[in-house]
Order: C-alpha cells, then sequence, then structure tokens
C-alpha cells in the first residue's frame, strides 16, 4: 500500500510545502549563482529513473564551465566556485529537485539517480536500485554518502528498494538532517567531487 501508493502522495505533499518553505532560500541562491556562473544558475542532466526511464534531473549549478586550451572542460575541482562548494557543503543544490518530485520523476527518499553511462555497469543485482524511483536522499546517503566506495553505495540501494517501507523513509528523512547539519560524507576522500563509477571488478 505505501510502496505502491501512499509513498506518492506523501511525496508530493511533503515537496509541496518544502518548496514553499524553502521558497526564500532557493531565490537568494538562485541570484547568488546567476552572478557566479553567468546567468546560468541550473544544472540540468539526463539520468535514469524508476525501470531506467530517463529524465532531467536539475539542480543549482555549482560549477562554471571554463575550459582549458584544448577546449575541454578543465577538471571538476578547478570549476567548482566559492559558492558552489558553500552550496554542495550545505546541499542546498538539491532544493531545485524538489520539482522533480513534484512532477513524478523522482521520490524524497530512494537511490540517487547516476548517469545513464552507468546503466550497461551494473551487476543484475545492482540493475534493482531502478526498481523505484530515485531520491533526493537515501540509505546509502546516510550511510556514508560520497565517502564509501561505490560498490558499499549499491549495496545499500538494493537493500532498501527490499526493505522499503514508511518507518525506514522516515528514519533516512532524520538520518539526512543530521548529515546536513553537520555537512558530513560530502566527497570521496582527497576529491572535489564523486569518483566516476567504472565497473564491478
Amino acid at each position: 500500500m505505501y510502496r505502491h501508493f501512499l509513498k506518492r502522495i506523501i511525496d508530493f505533499i511533503l515537496a509541496f510545502i518544502g518548496f514553499i518553505l524553502l521558497s526564500p532560500i532557493f531565490i537568494i541562491v538562485l541570484i547568488i549563482l546567476m552572478i557566479n556562473n553567468q546567468g546560468k544558475p541550473f544544472f540540468f542532466q539526463k539520468r535514469p529513473g524508476k525501470n531506467e526511464k530517463i529524465f532531467k534531473v536539475i539542480k543549482f549549478k555549482t560549477m562554471n564551465d571554463k575550459k582549458g586550451a584544448n577546449g575541454e572542460l578543465l577538471p571538476d575541482a578547478d570549476r567548482l566556485t566559492k559558492a558552489g562548494i558553500f552550496v554542495r557543503k550545505t546541499s542546498l543544490d538539491e532544493i531545485p529537485q524538489l520539482l522533480n518530485v513534484l512532477k513524478g520523476d523522482m521520490s524524497l527518499i530512494g537511490p540517487r539517480p547516476l548517469l545513464p553511462e552507468y546503466l550497461p555497469l551494473y551487476n543484475e543485482t545492482q540493475k534493482k536500485r531502478h526498481d523505484v524511483k530515485p531520491g533526493i536522499t537515501g540509505w546509502a546517503q546516510v550511510n556514508g554518502r560520497n565517502a564509501i566506495s561505490w560498490k558499499k553505495k549499491f549495496e545499500y540501494d538494493v537493500w532498501y528498494v527490499e526493505n522499503l517501507s514508511f518507518i525506514l523513509d522516515i528514519k533516512i528523512i532524520f538520518k539526512t538532517i543530521i548529515k546536513v547539519v553537520r555537512s558530513e560524507d560530502i566527497n570521496t576522500e582527497n576529491q572535489a567531487t564523486t569518483v566516476k563509477f567504472t565497473g564491478n571488478e
């Protein structure tokens, strides 16, 4: 009942309330990033959702588009702006994804939506992470987020899919609040952003 019906209703109600309450912060961050990113405050990217259906995720843009002499984008660490570092550290870059939740592409809680290029790299068990809608936060995020290995993240994602419940989602919400307040596990050790998944060993 919760997985197939109530979860979507609760997602919509909480995302709507959350977006209204956070709208002042949304507007402030929007203005700051417009100034820092040449009028481009948002970042859109295709991601696979439930049943691997592709949708466009929306986040605040925390990196500029500076390119090197060869015309290619500079490494992430070199493009991450000071404002972007703060927005990431406080997880404010996730606020626009409430619009994805309202639209129905995402849930508040679920495995994080990753890059489409990862799809062929998953094993059969890891593919189960796409049996539910992706989330703004999830079981992997409150158990290490970007500070744990890809293998461990996928284990947490699949465990969540197999044990999804209202009580578990409430637990994840409270753990997420604690993580955000403490600014824990934002990045992989010695990395400005998350390292790419290159497949299972």
